[in-house]
């Protein structure tokens, strides 16, 4: 069977595949189940498979590769627009075959193990946060009916509630104080936890050479460090710094037409928990902007002046996720007086 392209529809255990020949000539239209698919595509002479980008996608990927084929992963947003007539497993299939061979298209780079491990304890320490953060608030609203009042901000809760379990002269009953003392434990258990993924986090980023090169930015933090090395990888799959920073959500939008052009805020597409930590990392060196090298504590300042408080921030996150890219693709030095 003379295959040139194969597009798969992933599942949890059924799979569509869509294959053609040189002459684009469907020669495979296939469902398998998830304990044939792989003994399917072994006996399958070498291709180029594309597979959207989804859940177990990077695993299929890998495997695939290992068989001698060439395996692209596609966003979903990007096979949409191939899809004929209505959806279903055999025109997805369909579609991945079609957009796959595409010139223009772009692709997500396959990642793996080891970047997944990382970008594992990433997602574990970023429920977490928000597990506390919702623990807080509950917290806090909860004293609030007991007429209790604890401004905003999570030291705030750690140093006041043992003090308000503590005092007789409040409102609280027995069962409150318990209630309240059980909510304590819980922050301190939680704390405790987000400490212990930070200290993994901190040694993974001194054990990779890239990361202890990226943390030599201003803004850039060992989370940030090992979460663009884990998302991104090979960084060559990006042509320049704002395919990057694209990638992240950081340029502006465009609303342009008949030779007029229209830029808009920032895209927030992609990866939005890297351009979350870009723009906090950012935030904090605009707070510290004296600790800067002349001429970007210059740049900042003026951009500030022109633009704004936040657009300076954003502006600050892009060019980070510029000079991360250059870091990165062409094994460059960070250069501090030359930013």
């Amino acid at each position: 069977m003379n295959i040139k392209t194969l597009g798969i529809d992933i599942a949890k255990r059924v799979f569509e595949l869509h294959g053609v020949d040189e002459k684009d000539k469907v020669v495979l239209k296939q469902r398998v189940s998830r304990g044939e698919l792989v003994v399917t595509i072994a006996h399958l002479p070498p291709c180029l498979i594309g597979i959207e980008a989804c859940s177990g996608a990077h695993y299929w990927a890998r495997r695939f590769r290992a068989l001698g084929h060439e395996v692209k992963l596609i966003n979903p947003q990007f096979v949409k627009p191939y899809v004929k007539s209505n959806k279903n497993d055999s025109h997805d299939a369909q579609a991945i075959c079609e957009a796959v061979g595409r010139p223009s298209m772009r692709f997500v780079a396959v990642k793996n193990v080891g970047q997944q491990d990382i970008q594992a304890l990433h997602r574990i320490r970023e429920r977490l946060v928000k597990d506390r953060t919702a623990l807080v608030n509950q917290i806090r609203g909860l004293l609030t009916e007991y007429g209790i009042v604890i401004a905003q901000g999570i030291d705030k809760v750690r140093k006041q509630l043992p003090i308000i379990i503590e005092n007789v002269d409040n409102e609280l009953s027995v069962l409150g104080q318990e209630l309240l003392h059980d909510l304590q434990i819980q922050l301190l258990e939680l704390d405790s936890k987000v400490k212990a993924y930070d200290r993994k986090v901190d040694a993974i980023c001194r054990a990779n050479e890239m990361c202890q090169r990226l943390t030599e930015i201003e803004g850039v933090g060992a989370l940030t460090a090992t979460a663009v090395v884990a998302s991104v990888g090979d960084a060559k799959v990006f042509k320049n710094g704002r395919e990057l920073a694209a990638f992240i959500g950081l340029v502006p939008k465009q609303h342009s037409s008949g030779g007029k052009q229209k830029l808009l805020g920032i895209s927030k597409r992609g990866d939005r928990y890297l351009r979350c930590l870009l723009i906090h990392g950012a935030r904090a060196v605009l707070i510290r902007a004296k600790n800067l090298p002349d001429k970007k504590e210059q740049w900042l300042k003026d951009l500030v002046a022109r633009r704004g408080h936040n657009k300076a921030i954003v502006a600050l996150a892009n060019k980070n996720a510029r000079v991360m890219w250059a870091m990165m693709a062409k094994q460059e030095a960070y250069q501090r007086d030359m930013n």
